[in-house]
This record gives structure tokens, sequence and C-alpha cells, in this order.
């Protein structure tokens, strides 16, 4: 659903310039200058969007006053008055940009200075003795697909005060509300102002009313299982508990696993991303801190740490609502008082460091850290009066005396200046030890800020991990997929190395007995010893996710993304059951119905047919070069249709159980990409919406559109994945610009009908849903635009997709 800008928002990629402005070798001088470009540069992009705005306006006023002037024709033609109201003294006149229209994915259209400086947050008073230099970008309701390239780690979602509110209420005071013709039989609801005419089946017409409350649905969801960690760019986020769970996250999920027993428990208070986890001393707390976030009323929700007990997975404390900015990055509590120090570095221009007395839930001390990121904080094992923190081109040792943080910088020396120290434990006499970008371990003498030992060139490139263990050794991880432990005098025990299909060392985390835990770049978390053989206990995608199918005979599901990746799964041994590798991102997923081929729609117009038990290649073919939205089988399996971005829906027939295609044509008639496809329950028609709220109807065995409503009302349709149509209108919410709800599904027995929307949320409702503001149940978990969910074929569980959290997570109907 974030098509509307993407052709823009890949016109200057910001998170590269970003990336070159935190480069060392640029001086200050040059980095402000590039500030000013990329300030300038935005601006640009900004103003463009504005012009395509105000055309998109002009164009949408265009049409509605070609409907409402047809519509007041056909009331004048017909004899006598009707139930439907009059649409023209509703029309708004458009002399002016914006005018109120809430563009999909975009904020409130606020230009920002040609300074470029966007640093309007005002702090909070709680900041007292820090003053932060925080940057708030304008970020609207939808401010969770980050438009303009912004990599989810640089995002800024706190502190746009009133962005999200001003473009919600612009909508709301123009919000009008459905209209029921009873003569015609047909609800009228309204997009961002855009009239839907939806007609119902003849034999409601005359017992439909709008004013009907409906029934919340006779089910409820209970998350199951969670599929994924999050080590592409978290540290330090894996630890094994005493009760045999390992513990780490994903999206806005703790998950609490224990392998043994192929059992799942989950924290879910969070609202939205999960940054960093701390275990503490008694190995029953654990802390954990979150970003910032927009609710799906456009309220901003401050980042913040929970701590919570890992037993009864209540939440203890909440620290630091309007303190932190933007997110957390880093968490630890102290060893040697008990645990009742904990230390935060948030992810503000300044990294604030600050010490809490997590119980009394009192901040003790708080300083500016540094202005680069930083990546790991820790307190000493025996003083817990030290911490110690590391980060791009530092490593700080601070003392804490008398509610004031003092800081000494760790001195190189002879040692040559790495660009990135990034991670730090202690040995058990209390020298620090640090792992750097030049893949240096340096020991620091307990109490100095001076090098004491270096093993230069332990590995290849930077070192991600050191874990020290129990017995003593020391093992390290890092970029060149090496696993190296070290004996009491840093001299090599062994080394051995992770396959490539996992990706670099990202955590090292001390397992049962002699095994060690891994969590890599690829968000694999794997388990093994320092001999041997790893085994893969979670894994997900490393891309955008977007594609599920549900296998119509088996409780399998497949998934596909932007990482390339197709990922067939079992959902009771929630094990992966093949894993391919394409040539193209991948957007889109079905199955035959016969469950033997599994259609692929990728991003560039190829698609490919798989065979389901042997992922072999069955078919590829070319259609149009756009993305491929829908990959859609008739439920008699003689046709496949394909719903493009370039507007069209190509269909093929299909032979020999899903094994032979050939093209029966294309139908055309949509003017703007197609969303959403179902088939009729006799496969003889196809209903289909596209990215401008049309509804279209189709004969697909000769590629011709169906205009006469006598015809289409009164069909059964096999699947409800259309997000616009009669029986799913009521899962709409106030305000909406039509782009909120990415993914509908009815379920098989007919009685639900499940959502996934851009606030993270899997709403469920009662099918068919066909109120107004129909009541739902609820559901966080995902931390990013749900953008898939569907029900098992048995109705058991419901699978639901996130984007950019790339986490798949599985739900118990009960």
């Amino acid at each position: 659903m974030e098509d509307g800008f993407s052709s823009y928002s890949s016109l200057y990629d910001t998170s590269s310039l970003l990336q070159f402005c935190n480069d060392d070798s640029a001086s200050a001088a040059s980095s402000m200058e590039v500030t000013d470009r990329l300030a300038s540069l935005e601006q640009r992009v900004q103003m463009q969007e504005d012009e395509i705005q105000l055309l998109k306006s002009a164009l949408a006023d265009v049409v509605r006053r070609l409907n409402a002037s047809e519509e007041q024709q056909a009331m004048l033609t017909r004899k006598g008055p009707t139930k439907a109201r009059p649409m023209m003294a509703a029309l708004p006149l458009r002399p002016t940009v914006n005018n109120g229209t809430v563009l999909p994915k975009k904020g409130s259209g606020t230009l920002p200075s040609p300074s470029g400086s966007r640093r309007d947050a005002p702090a909070p008073a709680t900041k007292s003795t820090v003053k932060r230099t925080s940057s708030s970008e304008h970020v609207g309701p939808q401010g969770r697909k980050e438009s303009a390239g912004d990599a989810r780690g640089n995002r800024t979602r706190a502190g746009s005060t009133g962005s999200n509110s001003s473009g919600k209420k612009a909508s709301e005071s123009k919000l009008k509300e459905p209209v029921f013709n009873a003569e015609e039989g047909y609800v009228k609801m309204y997009l961002k102002g855009r009239p839907i005419t939806m007609y119902m089946p003849k034999d409601l017409v005359d017992t439909y009313s709008l004013e009907a409350k409906a029934e919340l649905p006779p089910k409820k969801l209970k998350l199951d299982w969670v599929y994924g960690y999050r080590g592409r760019d978290c540290r330090s986020n894996l630890y094994l508990l005493p009760t045999g769970e390992t513990v780490y996250f994903i999206a806005s999920v703790v998950v609490l696993y224990n392998v043994d027993e192929q059992l799942q428990r989950h924290y879910t208070g969070h609202t939205d991303d999960i940054k960093c986890l701390a275990v503490h001393p008694d190995k029953i707390t654990i802390a954990t801190g979150q970003v910032a976030g927009t609710s799906s009323d456009g309220k901003q929700l401050a980042p913040h740490v929970r701590i919570w007990d890992s037993v009864s997975l209540n939440t203890l404390h909440v620290l630091g609502t309007g303190f932190f900015d933007r997110a957390l990055v880093c968490l630890a509590f102290a060893k040697s008082n008990g645990g009742s120090s904990l230390c935060v570095v948030d992810d503000s221009n300044d990294h604030v460091l600050s010490v809490w007395d997590w119980q009394r839930e009192e901040r003790l001390a708080e300083v500016k850290c540094s202005n680069e990121s930083v990546f790991a904080a820790d307190f000493h094992p025996t003083d817990a009066n030290i911490i110690v923190t590391c980060g791009k081109s530092h490593l700080y040792f601070w003392t804490l005396e008398r509610g004031t943080l003092v800081k000494k910088q760790g001195l190189f020396e002879k040692q040559e200046k790495p660009k990135f120290v990034l991670c730090v434990t202690f040995s058990e006499n209390g020298d620090a030890i640090t792992g750097d970008s030049s893949g240096n371990i340096l020991v620091w003498g307990k109490g100095t800020n001076r090098i004491s030992h270096a093993i230069q060139g332990a590995h290849e490139g930077s070192i991600f991990a050191l874990c020290m263990l129990r017995n003593g050794t020391l093992v390290s991880g890092g970029k060149d997929r090496r696993l190296v432990s070290w004996d009491g005098n840093y001299q090599q025990i062994q080394a051995i190395e992770v396959p490539e299909l996992y990706g670099p060392v990202r955590t090292v985390a001390e397992g049962r007995g002699e095994s060690v835990l891994i969590g890599t770049t690829r968000n694999y978390v794997l388990q093994g010893s320092l001999d041997g053989e790893f085994i893969p206990i979670t894994q997900t995608h490393t891309d955008e996710l977007w594609g599920l199918a549900i296998h119509p005979l088996k409780h399998h599901f497949l998934t596909c993304g932007h990482d390339k990746h197709v990922c067939l799964w079992d959902s009771v041994s929630h094990q992966p059951i093949w894993t391919k590798t394409m040539e193209d991102a991948v957007q889109s997923s079905g199955f035959h119905p016969s469950g033997a081929v599994v259609a692929i729609g990728t991003q560039t117009g190829r698609w490919l047919v798989l065979d389901t038990e042997t992922k072999d290649l069955v078919t590829v073919h070319t259609d149009g070069n756009e993305q491929l939205s829908v990959m859609r089988f008739s439920p008699d399996g003689n046709f496949l249709a394909i719903g493009s971005h370039d507007n069209y829906i190509y269909i093929y027939a299909v032979a020999e159980n899903g094994k032979k295609y050939s093209r029966v044509g294309k139908c055309s008639g949509h003017s703007s990409f197609i969303t959403h496809l179902d088939w009729s329950v006799d496969s003889q028609y196809l209903v289909s919406n596209s990215g401008d709220y049309e509804i279209l109807y189709w004969i697909p065995s000769v590629c011709k559109q169906v205009v006469s409503v006598e015809t289409t009302r009164d069909i059964p349709w096999a699947t409800y994945t259309c997000t616009l149509g009669f029986h799913v209108f009521g899962l709409w919410p106030d305000g909406s610009d039509g782009t909120d709800i990415n993914a509908v599904c009815r379920s098989h027995e007919g009685r639900l009908l499940v959502t996934g929307d851009d606030f993270g949320k899997v709403h469920l409702f009662a099918f068919p849903c066909s109120q107004f503001r129909a009541p739902s149940h609820i559901y966080g978990g995902h931390s990013s635009h749900v953008t898939n969910v569907t029900f098992l074929f048995d109705d058991s569980h419901l699978v639901s997709t996130g984007g950019k959290d790339m986490s798949i997570m599985q739900w118990r109907v009960v």
C-alpha cells in the first residue's frame, strides 16, 4: 500500500546519505554541508510531492464532479423521490493545495524551512539537566511505512507535535456517513471523500438497515507461535534463562522459547519495535526498551523501558515515558548491588546515558553520552558505580559520583584507534574487554582507561559479539562468521566457521552445559557447541514480507518477501519444510486448489510456478514489468488470475493439475494498480479492487468486464480477500484514507473475517461485516504494517505477516 510515493522516495535515498554523514572520514564541516544539501533535497522532494498532491486532488475533484452530475442526471430521469441523499451539496470546492485531503502515507504537508532545521520539538520539562537536540520529522498517521528510503533504525516518530492529529482532523471534519438506497439496493460509503457504491444481494434489500448494530465475532485469537528473531540491527538480545527458555525479541513481542519442549510464551506489553533487552542477575526479571510509535488514532506513543517478570509475564515497572527520545538502544542491570540499578542509553542526537533505581522508578543520574552511535553499555561486575559505553569512535569509562556521571576516555595510545568499538564484556578479575571494527580484541586493566593486552587481528573485519563463559573461556564472533574461543591468557583455543547461509554472528550467549546460542545478522538463532554443528532454532525473512499463501489440504503455509526467499512452513512443527531463493524480490503467492503447485509473483512482472513437494520450477512467465500484487487460482483449478501494478489482470488457462499454462488474455478497465482479487464459487466470475478504490467484475474466460448489477450482486464468492465490497465494508475505521487496511480474509466456515492494518494490528470481525463501524477484537504483536492475514485450511489457526518487522505470527482461533 505504500505505492503512492515509492517512486518519489526512490528518487533520493536518504539512508545512504545518512550513512555518509555518519562516516568518520568526513570532517564536521563537510557533514554540515551534506546535512544542508540533504535538507534542501528533502525540501525539493517535498515540494514535488505537494505538486503531485495538488494534481491528484484536482483530478479527484473532476472525477467526483462527473460522478455527481451523472447521479443528478439519473435522479432527474427517475420519477419520484429516492432515499439517496443528493451529493452535490456535500461536494467540496478545491481552490487550495491540500484542502484537508490526507494523502496516503504522508505527513501533514508542512514544508521544512529552507535551512532544513526540523528540530522543533520542545524538550519536556523532565529533561532538566540534559538539553537534547532532538529532530522531530513530521510523520503522518501512517508513519509506520517509511517512504523516503528511511531506514527503520533512523526513524524519528517521536515528538512530531500535532502533525498526526492535524492530518486526521482535516479529514474528519468532512467525514461523510454511508448512505443506504433501498430502491436500488446499494450502500454508498466514502473513502477520502470518494464515493464507493456497493450493491447488496437482492434478498437482503428489504430487511437491511444501516442503523442495525453488528455483533462481536463468536471467536477470539490467541498468539500461538512467533517465527523469527531480530538480529539484523540489534545486539545483545539473546539469553538462556534457568527455566530452559531462550529469550529474544522480534517486532513488539518478547519470545520465551523452550526448545526441548517446543513451547513458546510471549510477553506482549510493548506497543512498537523492541530494540534492546537485559536480564537481571536474578535471571527472572527482564527489562526491554522500545521505540517511539504512533497509535491508530495518530497519537504519539513515547519510547520507554518495561521491566517485567519472566515467570508470570506481569509488567512490574514502566520507566522513562516522556524522558527518552526516539528509541532505546542499550540496557544493562548492575551485577554487584543486587541488580537495583539499570543503565539506559536512548537514540536521541546526544544518546543520553541515564542510571535508574528501577524499583523506585527514580532517575539517579543522566549525561550526554555521545553524538555518535552507541552500541553497548554495561556495569562493571564488581562496582555498580562504574559503567562502560562504546560505539562509533569512542570507549568511555563512567563513574557515578554523588548523582553525577564522570567520564574517562579509553586511551588507545600506540594501538590504532578503531572506527567502531562494537561490544564490551568483563573478565573474572574485572578487566574490560572490547571488540572493534578492526578485528582486534583489547583488554583494559581493571580501574584504568589503558590497554593492558591486545589480540591483533582476532577476526577478519568487525567483532560484533563477546561472551565470557562460566568456565572463564572468552568467545568472540564477528562479520567473518567465525566463532573463536580464547583461554584465560587470551590464547586461541579453537575457531569454527558458521555456514554462510546463516550470515555473520551478531550476538553470542551461553547455553546449557557446553552449548552456546548464536544470533546472526540474517535473523537466525542457532544452537550448538564450540566444536561443531549448529542447528537453527528459529529463522525468518531478512527484508519486507508481503506474500502469504495457505496450503488447501495441509497445515502448511508459504511466505515470500523482498529478500527473494520463498519459504514453506509446517504450522504444527513450526519449522520450515523448504526454502528457495529467487532471482527477483517476491511480492505474492497462491496455491493451486490441489496443493500440488504454488504460483509466485515477483516485483518485476516475472512469475513462477513451483512444485510444492520438490520446490522444483514448473514454469516461468513474464507479464508486464511491474510488481504482481495478487496470484489467485480459480476454485476449479482451471484458471490463474494475476493482478499487476500495471492496472491489468492477466488470465491463464491451467491444465494438468497446475503443470501447464496458456495465456487467455488480460482484463483491462482499472485506472489504478490491482490490489485484491476473488473468484466466484463456480469459477465463472472474478471481482477486483484497485488502488483508487474501484470494484470491478469480470468474466475471466473471455476477459470481459461485467457491468450489469443484476448479474453481479448475487454472485457467491469462494473467498473474501477484497477490502471493498458490501459484505466487508464495516471493517473500515472512521476517517480512513483507504490504504489503512492491507489484507482481509474470511474464514472457510464463513463466520469470521480478519484484517491486517497499517498500525500493526490484527482485527477479528464477525462475517458478514456489512454494518458501518463494526466492532472487532484487536490484537497487537506486529510493529510494522500487517501486510497479509489468512486462515489455515481448517480454520484452526490464523497466520499474519509483518512488513518491515519481517515477523510471521501464528494465532490460535479459540
